[in-house]
C-alpha cells in the first residue's frame, strides 16, 4: 500500500446485530482497510476500503473463495488525493492484559495502569486484528518467562508497528528492528515510534523477510515477532531459526485453526518447541522457543 494516491471505493455493508467472524476475516483479507462502525440502534456495520482499480466482481469472487455470503452492500467512490491519509480510521481502544492500543486522535484515554500505545493506523495493517491481540499476549508471556529483559528484538512484517512499540515500551533497554515489505508500513511505523517517544529505540526499514543488511547484522535476536500469514511463515522459518539465539523466543501468527499443525510442525522440525498456542476466533498464534 505504498502508493495509495487517487480515489478509492468504499463498500458499506448492511448493519447487523453482530458481524460474523468468517465475514470479518474475509474483509480483513480482501480490503485495504476495514472499519467497523456502531449504529445508533447498537448494531455493527462493516465498511471496506478498496483501490479504484478493484471492481465488484473481484470482491464477489473472493467472497466465494472464502465461502462467505456477502450481506447487502452499497459501493461509492471516495475522492481524495491520498484517501488513506485523509481518512483516518478511528477504532475503539484495544485492551490486553498489559497494553491498551488506541487511535492517535482519541482523547482522555484511561489506560488503567497498563502500557498505552497510540497509533495512526489508517495506512498500515494491524490495530484490531485478532492476530495482533494474540501477539501482544505473547509479548506479555515472554516478559513473565524471561529472567532478564531482552536486549535485541526483531519484528518481521511490522504493519503499523504495534508489536515493536509494545516491545520498546515494555523493555526499556531493548533495541528493536522493525521491517516490512510495504514502504507505507515502514513510514507509519516510524511516525508511530515518534508519536510514542520511542523513535530512538526502533529502527524501521524495508526488508523482504530477513534479507536486509540491518536484520542480518543485528542477529541473533532474543525475541522475534512474525505476524504474517501461513505460507510466508513457513517459507521464512529457516531464516527465523538462524536469526534467533538458542534459548530465545518467537511469536508467530497469521494462520487459522486448520493450519496450526502445518505451520507449527514446520517450525518444530527446525528446532523450535511450542510454549503456548493462542486462540482468538479462528485465528491462531504460537509462542515458540529455540532449543537447538
Amino acid at each position: 500500500m505504498s502508493q495509495n494516491i487517487g480515489n478509492c471505493k468504499t463498500v458499506t455493508f448492511a448493519s447487523c446485530a453482530e458481524i460474523a467472524p468468517e465475514f470479518e476475516n474475509f474483509a480483513e483479507d480482501f480490503f485495504e482497510v476495514v472499519e467497523i462502525n456502531y449504529t445508533d440502534d447498537g448494531k455493527e456495520q462493516l465498511v471496506g476500503y478498496m483501490r479504484q482499480d478493484v471492481d465488484e466482481s473481484q470482491m464477489i469472487a473472493a467472497a466465494k473463495m472464502w465461502n462467505v455470503q456477502l450481506p447487502k452492500y452499497q459501493i461509492s467512490v471516495l475522492e481524495a488525493k491520498n484517501w488513506l491519509k485523509e481518512n483516518v480510521i478511528k477504532f475503539a481502544p484495544v485492551e490486553t492484559d498489559d497494553f491498551v492500543i488506541y487511535g492517535i486522535f482519541e482523547k482522555n484515554i484511561d489506560t488503567r495502569g497498563k502500557i498505552g500505545i497510540k497509533i495512526y493506523a489508517a495506512t498500515a495493517f494491524g490495530s484490531e486484528h485478532q492476530t495482533t491481540v494474540s501477539c501482544l499476549n505473547g509479548i506479555s508471556d515472554i516478559n513473565r518467562i524471561l529472567p532478564t529483559a531482552p536486549q535485541k528484538v526483531l519484528d518481521v512484517g511490522t504493519g503499523s508497528g504495534i508489536l515493536a512499540l509494545a516491545a520498546a515500551k515494555l523493555w526499556r533497554e531493548a533495541q528493536i528492528v522493525a521491517v516490512d515489505i510495504d514502504d507505507e508500513s515502514v513510514r507509519v511505523t516510524r511516525q508511530n515510534a515518534l508519536d510514542n517517544g520511542v523513535e530512538a529505540k526502533i529502527t524501521a526499514e524495508y526488508s523482504d523477510g530477513y534479507q536486509s543488511e540491518t536484520v542480518q547484522k543485528n542477529a541473533p535476536y532474543d525475541v522475534i515477532f512474525a505476524n504474517i500469514l501461513a505460507r510466508p511463515l513457513i517459507a521464512m522459518a529457516p531464516d527465523m531459526v538462524k536469526s534467533l539465539r538458542i534459548g530465545g523466543y518467537a511469536v508467530i501468527s497469521g494462520f487459522i485453526d486448520e493450519q496450526v499443525e502445518w505451520v507449527v510442525g514446520e517450525h518444530e522440525a527446525l528446532g523450535l518447541k511450542v510454549v503456548k498456542i493462542y486462540e482468538k476466533d479462528r485465528w491462531r498464534a504460537a509462542l515458540l522457543q529455540r532449543i537447538k
